[in-house]
This record gives C-alpha cells, sequence and structure tokens, in this order.
C-alpha cells in the first residue's frame, strides 16, 4: 500500500529502543512544544522520537531542529507536503522500535503512558495493540472531560465495525512487526487511517485499552477530524465493508453521527453546548461559562445556551 518499505526498521544508530514513537506535525507550531516536551518527559526513557514535518509553513520544523539538536533520540524527517497516510507510513519505515507509540503533534502524552502500556504488552503477547483512557481538552489547554474507552477485545472489535474509532490514535501503542506485516496505514482510507489499523489488526491479534487516562486529547477547529467530519464518517463506512468482506460477516456500520462540530450553526451550537456541560460536570465552572458564552454568540436567542451560563456562574455543585 505505500511506496515507503516497511520490511524492517532502520537501523543505523545501534541498539534497537523499545519504543518508537511516531509524531506527525503540520503546522502544529501552537502545540508542538508540549506535545514533544510530554514525550521527553516519559517515566519510561528507552524510547526514540521519529518527528516528520509534512511540509509544515508555519515555524514548526524550528521547533522540531531545536529539540533534535539537545537530544539525540530524535530523528527528524522534513519533505515537501505528502498528506498524513504517507507520513505515518514514513516515520513506520524509519522505527526500530519493539513497539509503535503514536502522539500526534496537537495531544499530549500523560508521564506514565509508556510505562503501563509497555508492562501491558509485555505480560500480554496475544495483544497487538494497547491504548487507554482519553482526558479532552480545548485549544487552551482547558479539561473538558474524560472519555472511559471500551474494554475487551470483543467489544472493541465490535466497535471498530460499527465505524467507531474504539480506541484514540494518540493513546495507541502498537506492535511494530504487526503493523508492517499488514502493510502499514492504507492511503485509500485517509482520515480514518487509525480505524482501518484497527480492524486490520484485530484480525491477527487482540485489542484492549487500559482502565486510565494516558493522554490528553485537544480538541480545535483546525483538526482533521473537525475540518473534515462528512468525508471521515463516508471512509469509515469504507473501512468497515472492507473488513467484513475479509472477515466474511454481514457489515455492521452504523455510526453516522459526527463526534465533532461541523460548519453550520445547528452543529457549532450543539457542540458547545457539550463542551459546556461535560466542563460543568466536572466543576471546571469557568470553562462552562465560557462554552455558553460560545453558544450564546452562535445563537443568541436560544436559551439552552443561557442556561448553561447561569448554572455556571450560579448553580454549582
Amino acid at each position: 500500500m505505500s511506496e515507503v518499505s516497511l520490511s524492517d526498521g532502520i537501523t543505523e544508530k545501534g541498539t534497537a529502543p523499545i519504543v518508537s514513537v511516531n509524531m506527525p506535525v503540520y503546522n502544529c507550531a501552537a502545540y508542538l512544544t508540549e506535545a514533544i516536551e510530554s514525550i521527553l518527559n516519559q517515566t519510561f526513557q528507552d524510547f526514540e522520537l521519529i518527528i516528520c514535518n509534512d511540509g509544515s509553513t508555519d515555524h514548526s520544523l524550528k521547533i522540531v531542529q531545536s529539540y533534535a539538536a539537545k537530544d539525540s533520540r530524535i530523528t527528524v524527517i522534513t519533505r515537501e507536503n505528502l498528506g498524513i497516510v504517507a507520513t505515518r507510513n514514513e516515520m513506520l519505515a524509519h522505527s526500530r522500535g519493539k513497539f509503535i507509540a503514536v502522539l500526534d503533534c496537537d495531544d499530549v502524552a500523560l508521564p506514565h503512558r509508556f510505562a503501563l502500556q509497555v508492562k501491558y504488552l509485555e505480560e500480554h503477547p496475544d495483544v497487538v495493540c494497547v491504548g487507554g483512557d482519553t482526558r479532552l481538552i480545548d485549544g487552551k489547554g482547558r479539561y473538558l472531560t474524560t472519555l472511559l474507552h471500551i474494554r475487551g477485545n470483543e467489544a472493541i472489535n465490535e466497535s471498530a465495525l460499527a465505524g467507531n474509532g474504539a480506541i484514540t490514535h494518540s493513546c495507541a501503542m502498537m506492535r511494530s512487526d504487526i503493523m508492517r506485516s499488514v502493510g502499514g496505514y492504507d492511503p485509500d482510507l485517509n482520515l480514518v487511517e487509525d480505524l482501518d489499523m484497527w480492524l486490520r489488526l484485530g484480525e491477527l491479534g487482540k485489542l484492549e485499552n487500559i482502565a486510565e487516562p494516558i493522554v490528553n486529547y485537544r480538541l480545535h477547529a483546525k483538526s482533521a477530524s473537525e475540518l473534515n467530519g462528512l468525508e471521515q464518517r463516508q471512509a469509515a463506512k469504507r473501512a468497515c465493508e472492507a473488513a467484513s468482506k475479509r472477515r466474511g460477516i454481514a457489515c455492521q456500520y452504523n455510526s453516522g453521527e459526527l463526534w465533532r462540530p461541523a460548519s453550520d450553526a445547528d452543529s457549532k451550537h450543539k457542540f458547545m453546548l457539550q463542551y459546556g456541560w461535560w466542563a460543568w460536570i466536572n466543576k471546571e465552572y469557568k470553562t462552562a461559562a465560557i462554552y455558553g458564552l460560545k453558544a450564546i454568540k452562535i445563537k443568541v436567542l436560544n436559551k439552552e445556551g443561557w442556561r448553561l451560563l447561569v448554572c455556571a456562574l450560579f448553580k454549582r455543585k
């Protein structure tokens, strides 16, 4: 599927680390420092960090190069823009580790993430990919809520076959040999290359989520999921249909709902309320008030935004 050879990790640096961290970068200067620091500050330190700058036009490359100059574990690939799937496959081809950990450049790994995941994979040789729970933050780093992901191989496969992510990509740690055996990421399934990967890995081994938050996942208006929500759902259906055909079962796809705001006012209003109520439930009252105001700005006459704002200011748990 990829133009990059996926047969072996490149070994020119000598002893291979346990974990190869793959971080794709495209115009992510606002969040990049925090993402890189979260990797360098892991309690588990036997890793390499491979960063591919996919033709950024901001100062992302300068940030990456400044870290690489100080830490020999960082490998920088930089070139013209080829897109996210080509970028992920190129990093996979350069990875020398037993395990591949993904962290997108706008997310933040919690300090214990690698320690938990390496231990789990070492103790469960039949598991080919492990994720974990996800703390959702917004573009300003404000905490919204924690998503408790599905547990158990059967349930995760069932969810993936229905078109749901099941495992957050930035939480994933996978066995590199199994990733290579399935040919890496499929360039024909851009926007859902992660879902397709879980479906194909799930045909060779077990999938699991650790029952603990391991990543701060950032929700912001410039993310691919938010910019291309409808196209992402269409691609997810194709991935599920292909997986169902490989497995010899009827397609179970039923995930037509967008999980991020679309461009229309109704969708944006709905999600501002969602984020605000998440924050209110978690006693993040200032954040809840901010999202109440955002909802009011979109639909000033709709009472729901005003209700959220009043609860955030006066009705606290």
